[in-house]
């Protein structure tokens, strides 16, 4: 009896399951925790903030181009990926060295946010901002290059959909703690949506405090097996090895096809990308609630991105990265057509729910396809330059576009934003098949 009480042989657990238990997918979740918190505090969450202070649709697009940090981190990747820093790098090695001081720098960013208030010194919130966004860019280029060198290539898909998880967690708390938490210290109770600078500060303390969960998993984890070598102290050879060497690489491996590959990283995202800087200000002049929008667009949105992304994740093992790059392609531009559904249907938070449904759902699917497509292009030997190069071209056209979305919606409303929005999707959907067409057996 108890022998056939043990025997557990005929539960056969899929292996694509199982590499979501390993340690180094788990310590993915963390660390993907760690990089997604800065994100909507200097996007989503703060364009909220100061839509609520009755900032202008104009400024507040122009002040997405923040976001542009993201887009130029390959500046300074180069130093990341080669160079040590003092001391520290001795005791835990590169990688950990610069998440810490990366994760230093965003944890005393976010304590200057919640300490001043845009209707008094907007410039110097842009400043702490700005602040938070360098440092948030540069643990993203730490935290690719350890995912990355910590895993074979055949894991890479899973390292991503964990990462994609933890950072989608992180938003749920930096999109719909922060509304809560600055609900729940509002002064007055009869307003309890009406913009208060205190609630504010004390939601991005917390914020900052959370950043403790990625520190303590980078002090406790290990340094990858595999890290290039440190860069030569001549500054030549320096110039030659660490900047020009991955560039260099990159078009000899994929020689012609590399600009349509570079096309198609940015552009890739360029829908979500430019109707997200709007999406909050559109829920604030539709008359959402802080709760009405924690709960529907950063809980529940959430996790319906989740479960996009293990969707994508699973679609990319069995199908192929490039035809679920496609599929999502196509159903995220799609889904910005229901935004401008929304926006002449009125307030609803049923048609909200549905519509946060299904461009959550497209979204997760696309990132996780497109996560892994990037991780494959890398050659491990400048793995950190080469991915912050790859996601910072994804970047640099969306945000910049971005930047003049507020100019549009003022001109010709919310509802021709969105469809325009839409169109983007287009180019995209064309690049993909060129670039099957190019190489067929990336959809076998």
């Amino acid at each position: 009896m108890l022998k056939n009480f043990k025997d557990t042989s005929h539960l056969q657990i899929p292996d694509w399951l199982i590499v979501y238990f390993r340690p180094g997918s788990l310590r993915m979740l963390t660390l993907g925790f760690s990089a997604g918190l800065p994100l909507l505090l200097v996007l989503g969450t703060l364009s909220f903030r100061l839509r609520e202070a009755a900032v202008d649709l104009s400024t507040i697009g122009f002040l997405s181009w923040i976001g542009l940090a993201y887009g130029l981190k390959w500046v300074w990747a180069p130093l990341v990926d080669q160079l040590n820093l003092p001391f520290i790098s001795r005791a835990l090695g590169r990688r950990r060295a610069w998440l810490l001081m990366a994760q230093f720098i965003i944890i005393i960013g976010l304590i200057g946010m919640g300490f001043v208030d845009p209707q008094i010194h907007l410039e110097l919130l842009v400043g702490c901002a700005l602040v938070v966004a360098f440092g948030s860019a540069t643990q993203d280029i730490a935290l690719d290059a350890y995912r990355i060198e910590s895993a074979s290539a055949e894991l890479q898909g899973a390292l991503a959909a964990c990462y994609q998880t933890g950072y989608r967690i992180a938003m749920i708390w930096a999109g719909a703690g922060a509304l809560w938490i600055a609900s729940l210290n509002t002064s007055n109770t009869a307003d309890i949506n009406a913009y208060n600078p205190s609630g504010w500060r004390i939601a991005y303390l917390c914020m900052a405090a959370s950043m403790l969960v990625g520190t303590v998993t980078v002090i406790f984890s290990r340094e990858p097996a595999f890290t290039p070598k440190p860069a030569s102290p001549n500054f030549k050879s320096w110039l030659a090895t660490t900047l020009f060497a991955p560039f260099k690489d990159f078009c000899i491996r994929y020689k012609w096809r590399a600009f349509t590959i570079l096309a198609l990283i940015a552009t890739y995202r360029i829908s979500d990308i430019v109707m997200g800087i709007m999406a909050n200000p559109f829920y604030v002049d539709m008359g959402y609630t802080k709760t009405e929008i924690a709960t529907v667009s950063k809980v529940y949105g959430v996790v319906m991105t989740l479960l996009g992304a293990f969707i994508g994740g699973s679609l990319s093992v069995r199908f192929g990265v490039m035809r679920v790059l496609l599929w999502g392609a196509i159903l995220s531009a799609l889904s910005n057509l229901l935004f401008s559904w929304l926006s002449l249907y009125g307030h609803d938070v049923r048609a909200l729910i549905g519509v946060i449904s299904m461009d959550n759902l497209s979204g997760g699917i696309a990132s996780a396809a497109f996560i892994a497509y990037l991780s494959s292009l890398v050659n491990i030997e400048y793995s950190a330059t080469q991915y912050a190069i790859l996601s910072s071209v994804m970047l640099l056209i969306p945000k910049f576009l971005a930047g003049f979305s507020g100019v549009f919606v003022n001109h010709f409303g919310y509802q021709y934003f969105f469809i325009a929005t839409a169109f983007l999707g287009i180019p995209v959907i064309l690049l993909i098949l060129v670039i099957n067409k190019q190489k067929p057996e990336h959809f076998t």
